[in-house]
């Protein structure tokens, strides 16, 4: 059997969705596409989009787990997206936020993390 596969998105859990809504917003241009709210209130996903992928992260608020950090052990995953423009004022701004959290020139990359400490790595467009 051969199974084809596509991705569609990638989740993570938030402790303040508003806070991560804008920085995903501030940081990489993703804005909310799609939003589930449980009936009792216990949860949240807010689906952000880039408008030209069909991509989905899903940020998902537990009311359970509101104001307590989740514990990321080694954060050996990561999200990377790639941002239009002029690489060098993108990783400026970036820097100028208090975002940028590693840098790998000789690689030609860097790293931003985000309100809960995800890691996403910034690469320009090819």
């Amino acid at each position: 059997m051969e199974i084809k596969g596509r991705f569609d998105h990638f989740n993570i859990n938030v402790t303040d969705l508003d806070r991560s809504l804008a920085f995903y917003r501030e940081a990489l241009g993703l804005h909310e596409i799609k939003r589930k709210e449980a009936a009792d209130g216990s949860f949240v996903l807010a689906y952000l989009g880039d408008d030209r992928t069909g991509f989905r992260l899903e940020l998902t608020w537990l009311r359970d787990h509101a104001g307590r950090a989740y514990e990321l052990g080694e954060n050996e995953s990561h999200l990377c997206l790639r941002v239009e423009g002029d690489y060098d004022t993108v990783r400026e701004y970036h820097r100028s936020r208090g975002w940028v959290c590693y840098e790998n020139h000789d690689m030609g990359l860097y790293f931003i993390n985000d309100p809960d400490d995800y890691w996403i790595e910034v690469l320009p467009v090819k």
